[in-house]
C-alpha cells in the first residue's frame, strides 16, 4: 500500500513534468464547448488535490499509529464537479469515498477548513467540528453535509425523506432549515447500489414521483468496478438503473473533469427545475484500495490496477491544465506541492489535539433530556377539547393523535394503510379526512421506505409519527432504526436530530387472528438500542399521556421513541367479568408521564408483580384472586421498558422483599432479563422470580396458548414465591 500512495505521488508530478507548456488563456475566458472557466478549472482542482494529499495524510498518520481506519476517496475526486453544481445550502448525504465534494462544498462556505476538519477526523480528536472525535464522518452543520456513517446505503430512504418533506413543509409552513427550492445530494458506490434498501429508496422515490409528489433528489453512484475485492459487471449500473421509467438518467465520466462538471450541472438543474428524482452514473476509478488494511493485489491484478492508475482523475485534471493553457507543469507541481505542504502542518497540528477521554463525554449526544421542556410541551393546549368519555386503548391513541394534529402544523401521521382505511385496527380512522392528505398519509408497504420519510421528515422540521403495521415488520427495516436513527445525533453532537415517535402494533393475545407476523412479541433488537425510548401503555389514560410525553421529547429533544401498542389490548373493555367496562379511562390532557415513571396498582406488602403491556390486566386478575387467598399483591406497570423505571422498581420491589416479574416476551432476550438486572445492580436482597413466554415464534389458533405468558402461570409461580 506504501507503495502505490509513493506510485501516485510520483505519476502526478512525472506526467506533469513531461508535458509541453501551452501559450496563456485567461482564466475567466470558458474553455471550448463547456460552461467551465479556467477559474473554475483551477478551483477544481484545488479541491481535488487537496482530497487526495487528506487521503495520503490519512495513510502516513495510520501506518505511524496516530490515525485510525480510514477509507480514502482517491480516484473519486470527480465528485467534486457535484459539489460545484449544487448550492452550497443544498443538503447533502454523502457517500465515505466523496471527500473531494466534501472539500469543495465546506471552501464554499466562509469560516471552514475542509483540511483541518477532515484530519481532526482521522485522528478521532475531540474538537472535530460534527462527530467530536466519535468516527471519521465527512459532515458539517455551516455546509449542510448531514453526517453518514454507513457503507451499505442505509442512508437512501432518509435521502428520499428529506428531498419529500422539504417539499411537504414549504406547502404546509412548517419552518424547515433547508430552502424550498432545494436538491437533495445522495452519494453512494456501485455495490452499494445493489443493497436492498438502495434499491427500495431508489424504487420509494420513482413511486412518490409518480404520484405527483415533488421529490427532488439526485442520486449520484460513484462507480469503482468493485466493492472491497467483489467486482460489479461491466455495464451492470446503467443497465440496472438507466431504464427505470420515472428516473432520469446521466452518465459521466467521473476521471474526466469537462465532461464530469457539465453533466453534473446538466442533472442538477433538471431535478431543481422538475422537482423529480434522477440518476447520475459516475464513472471513477479506486486508488489504494478499499481501506488502509486493505492490500488490492491479493485480489487485483497488476494490469487492473495499472489500468485505473492511468485513468487518476487528479493527474487527468492537472493535465487539463496544462494543455488548455490555464497554467504550465511547474505551476501545477507547485499549487500541488502547496496544498501538500498545508495538509502535512496540519496533520502534524491535529495530532496534538486531545481525545474523548470518558464515557460520559462519549455517550453526552445519545439521550439529551429535559424532563421539565417536555412536561411542558406535551401539556400545552390546543384547540380540541378532549373527551371526557371512558374509551378504550384505541379510542384515547386516536383522539390524542387528533389532538396533536390539531395542535400543531409540524405534526405527520403516515405509513401503510393509516390514510383512508384508517388502519387495520382503526387506530388512525378518520385522521385524514380531519387533517387532510398532507398531514395524514399511506405510504407504499416498505418499511424502510416509512422510516425513511420519518427520518428525512425530521430533519426538515417535522415531528413525524410513522407506523409499522406489525412489531414482526420491524425487523424488516431495523437498521432505519439503529443505524440511522439512534447514530445520527451521536456522529453530529446533537446539531443533526431525528425527532420521530414510531408507533408499533405489537405483542401477541390476539383472538381469531395472527400467527407469528401478527403476533411478534421479540422487542429485544430495539431495547439495545443506544438512546431509544420505548414507551408501551396499558390502559387508555397512560396511552394519551405517553403519546404526548413521547411527542414532547422528540421535538424537545430530539429523541427516538418507540411507542409500543398491545394489539389485544385496542379494543378492550373489561376486566374482571364481562360487561364490568372495568379496562376503559378517561384520558386527560392535563396529565403527564414523564419518560422513566412506572404506574402502580394496589398497596399489597406481601409481593410486587412487575409486568407491562398485556400482563397488566393479566396481572390485577391474579392479584385479586389471591387476595382472596389472603396473599396481598402490588402491580408495578413498567410502562417505559427503556429506559427502565428504576427508581419506581426499586421503591415497589423493597416495599414488599418480593418481586415476581410477569414477562409476556421470550424467556431469551425478554424485557426480565432487564428488570433481573437493574434490581442485583441496585444491591437489592429480596427474592425474585420471572415467568416469561416461551422462547418460540407464536403460532396460528389455539396453540398459541402453549408458548404464550398465562394467569395460571403467573398466579403459581406468585404462591411459590410468597411461600418460600
Amino acid at each position: 500500500m506504501t507503495e502505490q500512495r509513493v506510485d501516485l505521488d510520483e505519476r502526478f508530478r512525472a506526467e506533469l513534468s513531461a508535458l509541453e507548456p501551452r501559450p496563456k488563456r485567461p482564466v475567466e475566458q470558458p474553455l471550448e464547448g463547456v460552461g467551465l472557466t479556467g477559474s473554475q478549472c483551477l478551483d477544481l482542482f484545488e479541491s481535488q488535490a487537496t482530497s487526495r494529499h487528506l487521503d495520503l495524510a490519512a495513510r502516513r498518520l495510520g501506518s505511524t499509529k496516530r490515525g485510525y481506519y480510514s477509507i480514502g476517496s482517491s480516484g473519486h475526486e470527480g465528485n467534486a464537479t457535484v459539489a460545484a453544481a449544487l448550492r452550497p445550502t443544498d443538503p447533502a448525504l454523502l457517500h465515505y469515498r466523496s471527500g473531494a465534494f466534501f472539500v469543495h462544498r465546506a471552501r464554499q462556505v466562509p469560516g471552514l477548513d475542509p483540511i483541518r476538519d477532515v484530519l481532526l477526523g482521522v485522528v478521532a480528536a475531540a474538537a472535530e467540528p460534527i462527530s467530536g472525535g466519535r468516527h471519521k464522518v465527512f459532515g458539517s452543520k455551516p455546509a449542510a453535509v448531514i453526517p453518514q456513517t454507513s457503507t451499505i446505503a442505509s442512508h437512501l430512504p432518509r435521502a428520499v425523506g428529506l428531498a419529500f418533506a422539504i417539499e411537504r413543509a414549504a406547502r404546509l409552513g412548517v419552518g424547515c432549515e433547508w430552502p424550498s427550492d432545494s436538491v437533495v445530494l445522495c452519494s453512494f458506490g456501485d455495490a452499494s447500489a445493489n443493497h436492498s434498501t438502495a434499491a427500495g429508496a431508489i424504487n420509494a422515490a420513482i413511486h412518490t414521483a409518480r404520484q405527483g409528489v415533488p421529490l427532488p433528489l439526485l442520486f449520484v453512484c460513484e462507480d469503482n468496478g468493485i466493492g472491497i475485492s467483489v467486482p460489479t459487471p461491466p455495464g451492470w449500473i446503467e443497465q440496472s438503473y438507466g431504464i427505470r421509467l420515472g428516473l432520469q438518467y446521466f452518465d459521466a465520466d467521473g476521471c474526466d473533469l469537462l465532461d464530469a462538471a457539465t453533466t453534473a450541472t446538466q442533472a442538477v438543474d433538471w431535478v431543481r427545475e422538475h422537482r423529480k428524482p434522477a440518476f447520475l452514473h459516475l464513472s471513477t476509478v479506486r486508488l489504494m484500495g478499499h481501506a488502509g488494511s486493505d492490500v488490492e493485489s491479493a485480489y487485483r491484478g497488476p494490469t487492473d490496477i495499472a489500468a485505473d492508475l492511468r485513468r487518476d482523475p487528479v493527474t487527468a485534471t492537472g493535465r487539463l491544465l496544462v494543455t488548455s493553457g490555464l497554467a504550465t507543469p511547474t505551476e501545477v507541481i507547485a499549487r500541488y506541492d502547496d496544498i501538500g505542504g498545508r495538509v502535512a502542518a496540519m496533520a502534524e497540528f491535529v495530532c496534538r489535539e486531545p481525545k474523548l477521554t470518558s464515557a460520559a463525554a462519549v455517550t453526552a449526544p445519545l439521550a439529551p433530556r429535559h424532563p421539565d421542556l417536555v412536561q411542558a410541551d406535551a401539556l400545552r393546549r390546543g384547540h380540541a377539547v378532549t373527551q371526557g368519555d371512558s374509551v378504550t386503548l384505541a379510542q384515547a391513541i386516536n383522539q390524542t393523535l387528533a389532538g396533536l394534529l390539531d395542535r400543531d402544523n409540524d405534526v405527520l401521521v403516515f405509513g401503510e394503510d393509516v390514510g383512508r382505511k384508517g388502519g387495520v385496527y382503526g387506530v388512525t380512522k378518520g385522521l385524514q379526512k380531519q387533517f387532510g392528505v398532507r398531514r395524514v398519509f399511506d405510504t407504499l408497504l416498505d418499511e424502510q421506505s416509512v422510516l425513511g420519510t420519518a427520518l428525512g421528515a425530521g430533519l426538515a422540521g417535522f415531528v413525524p409519527i410513522p407506523e409499522i403495521q406489525y412489531l414482526a415488520y420491524v425487523h424488516n427495516a431495523a437498521d432505519q432504526l439503529r443505524g440511522e436513527a439512534a447514530t445520527l445525533s451521536y456522529f453530529s453532537q446533537g446539531q443533526y436530530r431525528n425527532p420521530m415517535v414510531v408507533r408499533i402494533a405489537g405483542y401477541g393475545y390476539q383472538k381469531g387472528f395472527g400467527g407469528h407476523f401478527h403476533n411478534d412479541n421479540s422487542i429485544a433488537a430495539l431495547r439495545d438500542i443506544p438512546g431509544l425510548i420505548i414507551a408501551s401503555p396499558a390502559r387508555a389514560d397512560d396511552a394519551a399521556a405517553m403519546l404526548r410525553t413521547c411527542v414532547g421529547a422528540a421535538r424537545v429533544d430530539g429523541r427516538v421513541c418507540v411507542y409500543l401498542e398491545p394489539i389485544a389490548l385496542y379494543h378492550t373493555r373489561d376486566l374482571h367479568h364481562p360487561g364490568d367496562n372495568a379496562w376503559l379511562a378517561t384520558p386527560s390532557d392535563t396529565d403527564h408521564i414523564a419518560v422513566g415513571r412506572a404506574r402502580s396498582y394496589g398497596e399489597g406488602t406481601d409481593l410486587t408483580i412487575v409486568t407491562f403491556a398485556n400482563g397488566v390486566p393479566t396481572s390485577l386478575r391474579v392479584a385479586r384472586r389471591l387476595s382472596s387467598r389472603g396473599i396481598r399483591a402490588r402491580v408495578l406497570d413498567l410502562r417505559w421498558l427503556s429506559p427502565l423505571p428504576i427508581d419506581d422498581l426499586l421503591d415497589h420491589a423493597r416495599a414488599t422483599g418480593r418481586v415476581l416479574i410477569a414477562d409476556e416476551t421470550r424467556h431469551t432476550g425478554g424485557v426480565s432479563e432487564s428488570v433481573c438486572a437493574a434490581l442485583i445492580d441496585a444491591g437489592f436482597d429480596g427474592h425474585v422470580a420471572r415467568v416469561t413466554s416461551e422462547d418460540s415464534f407464536i403460532p396460528l389458533g389455539p396453540a398459541a396458548t402453549t408458548v404464550l405468558l398465562d394467569e395460571p402461570r403467573i398466579e403459581s409461580a406468585a404462591t411459590e414465591l410468597v411461600t418460600r
